[in-house]
């Protein structure tokens, strides 16, 4: 899960705190005229034009299906949103018809139930690419340059009009024609700022791996003076989210209520924030954030990985390096830290553990998953299935995926699951399951993330859980195995900040985190752990932007060595 900008959390559907996937500006297509079909369930032949995408496709097709036209279908997806059905396509031709009927998956349910009634329908082709990875697997994925998107607003996907559609009747079936000839461009690069710089590094670990050229993109936020002081170096702080450092901007038009905290997260606006960032007294230090796409998700986890390939070693050993020495960071542990939220929290605290000696404090909020016997809800060593919970003899109860902060359930795990194997088969989702399986799991034999539990059933992969577990990536069994190594070198460096009702039970893993944390010996150890209570939720934090960077500038002066005081806040 990912954390979003003020502006984004409203266009979220998984609200964390930063995306877990950022949709673009929705400018709406107007409706096509009017098709009647006189029978249920419908037919869709979807077509894509030579003009758009030069010889065959293999991909994946997803249709929409919107009571709305308002924003256009594409650009509304959530499990709140249109209905969705997906088929895969394997070297389809321009002007060959791919099919779309009651056989497809579908979400929320198949087309056959769908109610008789008016319609917007809109198609996506997800194009895939085919590489040939250094593992010796050979498969077919959508490839970008390591910017954050998603296959609805990804460049080179191919979509439709939206075309108005009745459905229901009883004089037969009809078909519906949708062609996709139009391509999505290509976001044009961000300009740098005063204030603001953007980096595009080519990784050689991950292009080796990938069989082609991988980038990490960064986003740099400099100190106030920066430029006038060309002989300061400035401690580091990697906020692992996406996009601007603390929703920092200097336009004040791109917030609705400068000068008020949000009551629901606790932050101040990114134009109140960046008033801060320049004032007189503030600590100067230098803020990164990272986007590293992949095949399976906006992001990474920034750790090695058997289907990523070695996120973990091109940012330890090749994208930090490189910043340091172009923007005249301290290079050493005290002076990095990370922070981030959600997916942000769960590589912050990976990052800490697995490079104890490289980091020098890690402020863990509302992370995924950090102990697997709470993966959400679901305890995927003891637990056959993880969609329900048996609650007698003859009765289940299905596990919420996400609830309000007053505990009422918003969608399930078995929802989205189907929501999932709906956008992409064999892990391609772009979804939140599908990211985890691709970051902590083995890769199946045809070459794909291997699942941890059937997205249509539910049953878990025992063998797979114990691969993730045995792997490291259950943070706490981790830190518990290698305690007596590892407890050392962390000592004073953890910080956790979680809200009592978490959206998405991310809490009860942070519970267990701190059980285990509270038995540790040799050395004893138990880290700071803060709780929003009462009902605070996933986007809650226990300090605005600027309260929390000033704790973490006096926790580096703390640190830093005798007689190297960093100078970044004298001058």
């Amino acid at each position: 899960m990912t954390r979003t900008s003020e502006r984004q959390m409203q266009a979220m559907d998984l609200s964390c705190r930063t995306a877990l996937v950022v949709l673009i500006s929705l400018g709406a297509t107007r409706a096509a005229a009017t098709q009647v079909l006189p029978g249920s369930p419908p037919r869709f032949e979807v077509t894509f034009a030579a003009d758009a995408h030069r010889g065959p496709v293999t991909g994946r097709l997803v249709l929409f299906v919107a009571k709305t036209d308002q924003p256009e279908p594409r650009l509304a997806l959530s499990l709140r949103g249109p209905a969705v059905f997906g088929v895969d396509l394997d070297q389809l031709r321009p002007d060959q018809p791919a099919i779309v009927d009651n056989s497809a998956v579908g979400y929320p349910a198949r087309l056959s139930e769908l109610p008789p009634g008016d319609y917007y329908v809109q198609a996506v082709i997800n194009v895939y690419e085919r590489v040939h990875r250094s593992d010796g697997h050979t498969i077919w994925v959508h490839m970008n340059d390591g910017t954050l998107e998603f296959f609805n607003n990804a460049a080179g996907n191919l979509y439709s009009d939206v075309q108005r559609v009745h459905i229901g009747g009883t004089a037969g079936r009809g078909t519906i024609r949708l062609a996709a000839t139009h391509v999505m461009p290509r976001a044009a690069r961000p300009i740098d700022t005063e204030w603001l710089k953007h980096v595009r590094i080519q990784s050689k670990k991950l292009t080796r791996f990938w069989g082609r050229p991988v980038f990490v993109n960064a986003i740099v936020l400099l100190p106030r003076g920066y430029a006038a002081h060309p002989d300061v170096r400035y401690p580091s702080i990697y906020t692992l989210g996406h996009g601007v450092p603390f929703g920092f901007t200097t336009d004040s038009s791109e917030v609705r209520e400068p000068g008020k905290i949000n009551e629901r997260t606790g932050l101040e606006t990114g134009f109140d924030f960046y008033k801060t960032w320049r004032s007189d007294t503030f600590p100067r230090v230098i803020a990164i954030t990272f986007e590293q796409q992949t095949p399976y998700f906006p992001d990474s986890y920034s750790v090695n990985s058997a289907n990523n390939g070695p996120y973990g070693d091109a940012i330890v050993q090749e994208v930090i390096p490189y910043l340091e020495q172009r923007f005249r960071i301290i290079g050493k542990p005290y002076a990095r830290l990370v922070e981030g939220a959600s997916t942000g929290g769960w590589q912050a605290l990976a990052l800490q553990l697995r490079n104890p000696d490289f980091f020098g404090g890690a402020w863990v909020l509302q992370p995924d998953p950090i102990d697997f016997s709470r993966y959400l809800l679901t305890d995927i060593y003891q637990d056959s299935n993880a969609f329900f919970v048996a609650s007698g003899q003859f009765t289940s109860v299905d596990h919420p995926f996400q609830r309000t902060t007053e505990g009422q359930p918003l969608f399930t795990t078995r929802q989205l699951s189907l929501f999932e194997e709906v956008l992409g088969t064999h892990g391609r989702s772009g979804y939140q399951l599908g990211a985890w399986e691709a970051v902590y799991g083995p890769v199946g034999a045809d070459g794909y993330p291997k699942p941890l539990w059937d997205k249509r059933s539910g049953k878990i992969d025992h063998e797979v859980a114990a691969y993730m577990r045995d792997n490291g990536y259950d943070l706490r069994d981790y830190a518990q195995r290698n305690w007596p190594t590892l407890g050392p070198k962390i000592v004073g460096k953890l910080h956790f900040f979680s809200g009592d009702m978490d959206d998405f039970h991310l809490n009860l893993a942070v519970y267990r985190f701190q059980n285990f944390l509270a038995s540790t010996t040799n050395p004893h150890y138990e880290a700071e752990f803060t709780y929003g209570r009462p009902m605070k939720g996933h986007s809650w934090h226990a300090w605005t932007w600027g309260g929390m960077v000033r704790e973490m500038s006096e926790f580096i002066k703390s640190k830093a060595p005798s007689g190297e005081q960093p100078s970044a806040w004298t001058y």
